[in-house]
Order: C-alpha cells, then structure tokens, then sequence
C-alpha cells in the first residue's frame, strides 16, 4: 500500500471513514464494521483496513462507535486510597480483567472520605462515558442515601458495608480472621491479643468481630484492644505497648502494622515466635522475607478484581441486577512467625 497520507500529525483535515476506505479500496461501511469489531468482515479485508488506518493515522471516533452499539466499552473505578497494598493489587487486577474484555478503566478517586466526597465522585459519572462503575470504598460510607449512579449505569461494590441494594464482592475476611486466631490458640495460647485497623474502616470491624466471636467460643478471656492506620509506624507504637503485657499471641489486621510491632519486639528483645506469636493479614508479596517470615492470611486480591469485572459485565450484558455479597475465600499461611506458647514470658 503506498498512497500518500492525507494529513500529518502537524495539521491538514480531519481523515474520515471514506478517506480510508478509497485507501483501502474497500466500502466505507466495511471500514464501519472493522471499526467497530463486526463479524462478517474476512481476516484479508480486516488487515488490509487496519493497515490503511495505520498508515493514514485513522483514530475511529469511539464515542459515535458507543453510540451506534450502545456500549462505551469502559468501567469507571472509585476508590478512596492507593496506597494500600489491597487496593492497588485489586485495581491491578480490574484493569487487566477489563482488558482481556476489550474495556477501558476509567479512574475516579475520592480525595476525602466523606459522603460529600463520594457524591462528588459519582457526579462526575455524569461526565464519563461509563458503562458500569466498580466502588472499592472500605469505609463506612455506602449506603441508599450515598449512591447516586447515572441512569443505566451498573455498579460493583468492594469491601464496605453497602445496602442490599448492590452487588458487593469482598475477601472472607471473617473466616480468615477465625482461622488466625485458632491457629494461635491451637499452639496453647491462653489467648490472643488483637491489634485492629482504624474504626472507620469496614474490613477492621468484621475482623474484630470474628477475633471476638473466635475467643468466646473458646472461653478464652478477651485481652484490650489496640488501634492502627494500617502503617507499619502504628504497628510499632502498639509493640511497644505489647512489650509491656503478658500478651504471648497477637492477631494484627494488616501485614504493615505487623512489620511494626515485629520491629518493637526485636528492639526490646523479645524474641518472636519463642516469646510472642505473631499473625499478620493480607499477604503482601514482602510477607515472606519480613525477620522472621510472617505468619498471615492470604487475600486474594486478583481474585476479588476479577469477579467484580465479571459480576459488572453480567449485569450489562443481561441488563439485570445481582444484589447480595459474595465472598472470596482466604487462607491461612503459615510460616516462622508463630510456634507453641512456652509459658510467661519473664519480665525484665
């Protein structure tokens, strides 16, 4: 093919659909149909369309190919924060879902976690062309009051306490605080010390929640509860109160703030797991090299991002609603950070 250009990247007209179709000696329409992935169209006269579209620059206008499909091919994600490790690992997962679909990510974060913030984030649905909106909003936020979606527009909701009115995919967060907490007790603890996320957050609820029901089953006397931000520097500011107590076992809601309270204990000597046993959550990839190798609950994250692009593109492509909450399974991994209970530990 070696017609000349119609325009370059520095200016000239607009090509069009016919400037291709002369180009490829094909019909404007079939040029339509490729454009828009139409079946019917033969593998040679498709390579033959791109390759004039290459080589003119062509850029089909996607949202008059929207239009006549009625399909924007693009899934909008709100979410509050990414710079926690679920979120960015779920995102990631989203998008590369989306892609194997053929569909775009269209990114809306919400600078404050407030309800005006959120209403701000789904305003600006409003100028988007989305087809679904996925919401990864772990606080507690979520409500019929809160959620206004454009007309049409499907919606996916992550990890929050969101009515029954939606489609909600979050990990097992109970059971796999309950397998934490018995697999420390299973080693002879007396009890388990629990170290939470901040009490705006969801996730922290239901696993404090399942920490407590665990204890109760099992008799065991319920130790006071300490508070994080999910960082590794809150983590260290609760080890260094734990140094302080009998506590032989301790169950902590995230990865980051078990770095910290491991590193407490080392800078007070007291050895994990000979001393303290310790459990983290969430399985971050660096769980495996922390000193010693963390003990945690493994989410899966690329699980959860997947199904929530499934579960937005059924409700498309069946133009239907699935309310309910479905539930990835976690899992127990465990490593060095945890052994039998040897007794008190001495105090110094």
């Amino acid at each position: 093919m070696s017609a000349t250009p119609l325009h370059s990247p520095a200016g000239g007209r607009r090509i069009s659909m016919p400037d291709v179709a002369r180009l490829a000696g094909v019909s404007a329409q079939t040029v339509s149909r490729v454009s828009s992935g139409s079946p019917g169209v033969a593998e040679a006269t498709r390579q033959q369309v791109i390759a004039a579209m290459n080589e003119l620059g062509y850029r089909p206008n996607s949202a008059a190919r929207a239009l006549k499909r009625g399909s924007f091919r693009t899934i909008g994600v709100i979410l509050f924060s990414l710079s926690s490790t679920g979120n960015a690992r779920t995102l990631e997962a989203i998008a590369l879902r989306a892609a194997e679909e053929d569909y775009a990510v269209a990114l809306i974060p919400v600078s404050t976690p407030t309800q005006a913030g959120m209403r701000g984030a789904f305003s600006r649905l409003n100028e988007l062309a989305v087809d679904a909106v996925i919401v990864i909003m772990e606080i507690h936020l979520l409500d019929a009051g809160t959620m206004f979606l454009p007309p049409g527009v499907h919606a996916v909701v992550v990890d929050s306490d969101a009515s029954d009115d939606y489609t909600v995919i979050d990990s097992d967060q109970a059971n796999g605080s309950r397998m934490a907490v018995e697999h420390l007790l299973s080693l002879g603890h007396q009890t388990v010390w629990h170290m939470a996320g901040p009490e705006e957050s969801f996730a922290s609820e239901r696993r404090i929640t399942a920490w407590r029901t665990t204890l109760a089953a099992h008799g065991c006397t319920e130790p006071p509860l300490l508070r994080g931000d999910w960082s590794a520097d809150s983590g260290y500011e609760a080890g260094l109160s734990l140094a302080d107590s009998d506590c032989t076992a301790v169950f902590v809601s995230n990865d980051q703030m078990a770095l910290g309270v491991l590193r407490a204990f080392h800078e007070r000597g007291i050895r994990v797991p000979q001393d303290v046993s310790v459990v983290g959550f969430d399985d971050i990839p660096d769980s495996s090299s922390f000193s010693p190798p963390l003990t945690t609950v493994h989410q899966d994250f690329a699980a959860v991002g997947r199904r929530c692009v499934d579960k937005a593109l059924k409700q498309m492509r069946e133009n239907s609603t699935e309310p309910g909450r479905e539930l990835v399974p976690t899992r127990l991994i465990v490593r060095e950070s945890t052994a039998g209970a040897s007794g008190a530990r001495s105090r110094t």
